[in-house]
């Protein structure tokens, strides 16, 4: 069934990559409700909480109606346009052009070799001067993009033609789609490059993979079809928890980078950009990355998309939108996306142990759970989780680290009173049967606190568990995770523990960068033995007169060291100083699981999946 047209259209034109400016058109037929239509760019994208300023890439606006002719056009506030419409016209058409140079997936990206387009960020949105329902009407979308490119995006393809682009006039292919309304428009990827998208049926649901590399290194064909093969364990493993979903075509982009990584989910879609050894033979460790940011931005469709905070539900994309509980939805996601790794068995038992301990070793050397909670890091992602400094960790946690540990203990609690029937994964999948959109006999859409509470103290051993989600969310406290490991039969230890008469090291307590022949101070560690007297940007030059040019030398300068007095030269704003400190020993943290676990533990690990 045809939905009714919205009587926009818009229009990009990638066949100028060289330039590495997008030309971009918005054509909106009448009717107009006043002598004025104001257009806004949205300033930030659904799951990255951070105000960005699109407006500053845009060049060269141009507003003119249906004949050709220009309109008076200037600029509004910091994010909008208003344009003067005459009575008698009947459709404005904008265009401008937008410098598209960020290599994220948070952003518009094009070259000569591809286009990564991230709506909000590419079209302007009718504010004033029409009728607001429209925009939840059909729009159609058109790409004129250089020939022998292919799009992968969740718009609704409606064909192509060839020929010369209504922008540019340059030769091309124009990919025409549709999408139904507003949240399905903004909330989505386009992805053009001349790379063949492999397509292929999981439980009757289609899945698309698209790949691009930034330096065009040709990807392991093995090793492709090993991400394949993992990509259908994971999707089975969500099917198997949350049920076969209604929606189908899901897209996945893989951007492969030198050393760039990150990931952000749309509806029915992903973006994750990696280093591009995670698909080369015998790096496991960067496979297992890939692997387990799948399944998060997988994950997302269900906890974020359609089960969302309440206040989410009707996106407004030009300012902050606060929410308390972006560690369920962030830290929760982190937890259960790899848990399903390893219950799928895409990760080994030994995959999830190694990428545990790592987050174990950033989570022992951050104190931030002193002075921040699980919901003030939430409320305060905003300012907080893109803007980090050197001090971050000493006064700010992680929702997604903190969030995950937290869960994590709140599933082993919920297991223990409950004998081992229900974990927090049927709590997710109860709260999107109650409050996700999508989903039939919903009781009301979106959650808040009180929902997640009254759910989970519904639950077979929930009972009495409303307490300590208060706790995990509101106090400013780290999780117990020895206990939790404990009810698995897990001990937590440290990954090395010294021998008795093994020399030991000096320990600093700093986080270092070490380039160009210079040692560098980026942060504190917890408990550091030179807090009081060496800062972050500080170059370390020596000790006890011995040159460090490299972290390497430091470390070795330092065997030995601990308990004793050593003098340290560093460059502090150019000025040369010593300082005579007391290295201590390397603090010995629970990080790394010891034993193989009793049956709650294989039980916790083991898949759904019926076959």
């Amino acid at each position: 069934m045809s939905r009714p047209s919205s009587g926009i259209r818009f229009l990009i034109d990638a066949t100028e990559g060289e330039s590495r400016r997008l030309c971009v058109g918005i054509e909106i037929n009448g009717p107009f409700t006043a002598s004025t239509l104001t257009v806004h760019f949205p300033r930030w994208v659904p799951g990255s909480y951070f105000l960005r300023e699109p407006i500053q890439h845009m060049t060269d606006f141009v507003a003119t109606d249906q004949s050709g002719n220009a309109l008076s056009a200037s600029r509004k506030d910091v994010d909008a346009m208003r344009i003067k419409v005459s009575s008698e016209a009947t459709s404005v058409m904008l265009t401008y052009r937008l410098l598209a140079t960020d290599l994220s997936v948070r952003g518009n990206h094009l070259d000569t070799t591809h286009l990564h387009m991230m709506p909000p960020f590419t079209w302007f949105m009718p504010t004033e001067g029409i009728d607001s329902a429209r925009m939840n009407m059909e729009h159609n979308v058109e790409l004129h993009a250089p020939k022998g490119w292919t799009p992968a995006t969740q718009y609704t393809d409606n064909g192509h033609r060839t020929g010369k682009g209504e922008l540019t006039s340059n030769q091309g292919t124009t990919h025409c789609f549709t999408s139904p309304q507003r949240d399905e428009f903004l909330d989505a990827i386009i992805e053009c490059n001349p790379n063949e998208m492999d397509s292929w049926d999981v439980e009757g649901r289609t899945h698309h993979l698209k790949l691009w590399d930034s330096g065009g290194h040709e990807v392991d064909a093995g090793m492709l079809e090993r991400f394949k093969l993992d990509m259908d364990r994971v999707v089975k493993e969500h099917h198997a928890l949350f049920g076969i979903p209604a929606w189908d075509n899901y897209v996945t982009v893989i951007q492969l980078t030198e050393n760039m990584r990150g990931g952000l989910e749309h509806l029915n879609s992903q973006t994750s950009m990696l280093p591009r050894q995670c698909l080369m033979p015998g790096h496991e460790d960067e496979y297992r990355d890939l692997v387990s940011l799948f399944s998060h931005e997988y994950l997302h469709q269900w906890n974020v998309k359609r089960l969302r905070p309440r206040n989410f539900l009707d996106y407004d994309l030009q300012r902050e939108v606060h929410s308390d509980l972006l560690w369920w939805f962030e830290g929760g996601t982190s937890w259960m996306g790899d848990m399903l790794c390893v219950r799928s068995g895409a990760w080994s038992e030994e995959d999830w142990r190694k990428d545990f301990m790592r987050k174990m070793k950033r989570h022992t050397t951050r104190h931030g759970m002193e002075s921040e909670s699980l919901a003030e890091s939430s409320h305060d992602a905003w300012i907080h989780l893109y803007r980090g400094h050197a001090f971050s960790r000493e006064t700010q946690i992680s929702y997604y680290l903190e969030g995950e540990l937290a869960i994590m203990q709140l599933d082993a609690e919920l297991r223990r009173r409950s004998k081992g029937d229900v974990g927090v994964c049927d709590l997710m999948a109860e709260l999107c049967r109650k409050h996700a959109l999508e989903y039939e006999g919903v009781e009301r859409l979106g959650v808040t606190h009180k929902d997640i509470r009254r759910a989970l103290t519904s639950m077979k051993g929930g009972r009495q568990l409303g307490s300590l989600l208060d706790d995990l969310m509101h106090q400013r406290q780290a999780p117990d995770m020895k206990a939790t490991m404990a009810f698995f039969g897990l001990d937590l230890i440290p990954e090395h523990v010294p021998k008795d008469g093994e020399e030991t090291h000096g320990w600093l307590g700093l986080n270092l960068s070490g380039k160009g022949g210079k040692v560098t101070v980026t942060s504190h560690i917890k408990g550091s033995p030179i807090r009081h007297c060496i800062m972050p940007s500080d170059e370390i030059i020596a000790v006890n007169g011995v040159r460090t040019s490299s972290v390497k030398a430091l470390k070795t300068s330092l065997k030995g060291k601990a308990g004793m007095e050593v003098k340290l030269m560093v460059s502090h704003e150019g000025i040369i100083h010593e300082h005579t400190i007391t290295p201590s020993s390397t603090p010995q943290h629970g990080v790394k699981l010891e034993g193989k676990g009793n049956a709650r533990w294989r039980a916790y690990i083991a898949t759904r999946q019926s076959n």
